[in-house]
């Protein structure tokens, strides 16, 4: 393995750890629904336990409520169960086909409660990134010892490498700066 192949395997593996962190930051609640909020909901569906989009359309029907369409007419009372049942503290409602999820107003104390979790999913993210770092140095360290790389090489690599961590960890932290700001807008 070359530096040029550590370092873009480690690019590689910092960006899906700020993708990731953009999924689990799609899952806290804000002030406004966003149907990737019920992507934790799993649905019983003829014995097998199911993620809810895999039985049903999720659409925003206005600014307060989620509009969850089952695909199959004996489903909706599953849907309304599994989603009451959730730890989200949403209580649904059917109406016809449709079932309805209002997002109750969040109180300033749950507003903190959730800015206080968005940090701690920012700071495991940035740890996971410093710890690719770390990964990609001993990596480039082992190519210099076994006389692959010279020290000129691991040097610029090394630099290389924590320019690709700072960029990350700020895209990290944009990216609770923003949630936060989404949390706590009214």
């Amino acid at each position: 393995m070359s530096i040029a192949e550590v370092r873009q395997t480690a690019e590689h593996k910092m960006q899906q750890s700020v993708e990731s962190f953009k999924s689990n930051l799609a899952k806290v609640r804000t002030g406004r629904p966003n149907p990737q909020l019920l992507d934790t909901v799993h649905v019983d569906y003829y014995g097998s336990m199911l993620p809810l989009s895999q039985v049903a359309n999720l659409t925003l029907l206005d600014a307060r409520t989620i509009g969850v369409a089952p695909w199959e007419k004996g489903m909706g009372a599953k849907i309304e169960k599994a989603i009451r049942e959730s730890d989200l503290g949403l209580n649904p409602s059917s109406q016809g086909d449709l079932i309805r999820v209002p997002m109750p107003p969040m109180t300033e104390e749950r507003r903190k409660e959730l800015t206080k979790v968005v940090r701690g999913e920012g700071e495991s993210a940035k740890v996971a990134i410093r710890n690719l770092r770390r990964d990609a140095n001993e990596s480039v360290k082992k190519l210099v010892k076994d006389k692959l790389a010279s020290e000129d090489d691991e040097r610029r690599s090394t630099e290389d490498i924590q320019k690709l961590t700072d960029r990350m960890i700020n895209e990290v932290d944009r990216l609770v700066a923003s949630k936060e700001q989404d949390i706590m807008a009214v």
